[in-house]
């Protein structure tokens, strides 16, 4: 029965502890070191002993795929390929601390103010349109962003026409499922090539909820709804489904919603969080909680992001675990890479983007669990030769790996799964008042999670407002 899973879940679980802190954004944020002075280890950046003068340095927030991430390792390798060019250049990772809005703050601040020497920065893909806007990142040659680049992906490059930043690792919203508890409860499996609608995913809850034994499961699914970036992106998810040709903002950033259109959106979030298949504690989770709930057994369902893959099959088996595209529209995630328009060396900064968003980069970026921003990536047959060390198999850093992989070394799930989720994907609104927007949005729809909502009409109204005056037309 469900309960008999849950001693050894809950076992297992235990050991992703510190695991769920790095998961604990889906941006990748986190505790890290926001030293300028020091380098991967805190000192000072050295080539055959002395200080290397021409040290790019790039400021990102925190690398999933561990300690001596694959961020890291592709840095290492393009700092030895200028040491073998007898290059006086190298590049440094910082990593900040903190959530992503925390990050967002920081990057914001240290350019703004000339604080912090950054010449490369890693932005959430929302947060582009609001730094070129700002003059804090620099234009970037256009062939920096090639037709290899997933469409969708591109598009988060480019700002008044321009592109500013380089897609370094992309992300998307996708359905992960417990197997098991399917087969336990004989219910016919989704079929993840076909994908489902919500509609059946709510059949499948119902059937759950009849037959699974209750010690450990207790709701249909769980997804981030907590008064954060997680709530912006599942309503999103909800309008795009529920509004052809969804929007919100015009390509200047600015206002163009309707109270018709906000009521759908607000009508199909409702459908998707009610209390009948949603996991109450939802409405307080983010990445790490809901992915915890999920690990311990307490739902069947979970919207998450591809770099819980791994992390995931260190609790569970293939029989156990499966992966399907969302239901309806996914948001699209991800960070991209810009120069810092204070930097004193453009050029060698922009050259370094373009190794570490290259074909080969970007290959071995899919192998060690971020989704890759390349179609090559996701199709072709070369293996991940960039770096001097294999990416790391297990985000945890322990043991066999456990990911099941194609014969080319990707997750198995990558080209079938993911590179479609990919092309499919939404983006949120881009605007240069992207924080003011999210904000808004995950102030006005806290009704919509607790006890007693209003009508979908009057909250309807009560966003228009809002964002009007947040994102002024």
């Amino acid at each position: 029965m469900a309960g008999a899973r849950r001693g050894p879940v809950l076992r297992r679980g235990a050991a992703l502890l510190s695991l769920l802190l790095v998961l604990a954004a889906c941006t990748g944020g986190g505790s890290g070191s926001g030293d300028r002075g020091g380098g991967g280890d805190g000192g000072p950046v050295q080539a055959a002993g002395q200080d290397v003068p021409g040290t790019i340095v790039v400021a990102s927030g925190r690398d999933v795929t561990g300690k001596n991430g694959i961020r890291q390792q592709l840095i290492d390798a393009w700092n030895l390929r200028e040491q073998r060019a007898g290059s006086q250049f190298q590049a440094r990772l910082v990593e900040l601390p903190g959530s992503a809005d925390e990050q967002r703050s920081q990057l914001l601040g240290a350019l703004q103010s000339g604080s912090a020497d950054y010449d490369v920065v890693n932005l959430d893909v929302t947060w582009v349109p609001e730094f070129a806007e700002a003059g804090l990142i620099r234009e970037l040659p256009e062939d920096l962003v090639d037709r290899d680049v997933i469409p969708s992906v591109a598009g988060t490059a480019r700002w008044d026409g321009k592109v500013y930043a380089a897609p370094f690792n992309s992300d998307v919203g996708l359905l992960y499922y417990r197997r098991d508890y399917l087969d336990r409860a004989g219910v016919e499996r989704p079929d993840p090539r076909d994908g489902l609608t919500w509609q059946q995913l709510q059949h499948l809850v119902d059937a759950l909820d009849a037959r699974l034994d209750r010690d450990a499961y207790s709701s249909g699914w769980t997804t981030q709804l907590a008064a954060y970036e997680g709530r912006t992106v599942n309503a999103v998810e909800a309008f795009a489904s529920a509004v052809e040709d969804f929007a919100l903002v015009d390509e200047d950033g600015h206002y163009t919603g309707t109270v018709a259109e906000l009521t759908e959106g607000i009508a199909e979030l409702g459908r998707r969080t009610a209390p009948a298949y949603t996991l109450e504690d939802a409405a307080r989770s983010d990445e790490a909680t809901s992915l915890s709930d999920f690990t311990e057994g307490r739902t069947a369902f979970l919207r998450h992001w591809p770099y819980v893959y791994p992390a995931l099959f260190q609790t569970f088996t293939e029989e156990q675990l499966g992966v399907a595209p969302l239901p309806g529209k996914a948001v699209l995630g991800g960070q991209n890479l810009g120069v810092a328009e204070a930097s004193p060396r453009p050029g060698k900064a922009a050259d370094l983007i373009r190794f570490l968003t290259g074909r080969q980069s970007e290959r071995c970026l899919l192998e060690a669990g971020f989704a890759a921003t390349r179609t090559s990536a996701y199709e072709d047959g070369e293996r991940c030769t960039a770096v001097t060390v294999a990416p790391s198999r297990s985000a945890t850093g322990e043991g066999a790996d456990p990911v099941p992989r194609d014969k080319g070394g990707r997750p198995l799930y990558a080209a079938t799964i993911l590179k479609e989720a990919l092309r499919d994907a939404v983006q949120r609104p881009r605007t240069p008042l992207y924080g003011a927007f999210t904000q808004t949005l995950t102030t006005q729809l806290g009704p919509l999670l607790r006890n007693g909502r209003p009508g979908n009409e009057v909250l309807a109204r009560r966003l228009d407002a809002a964002l009007r005056k947040a994102l002024p037309g």
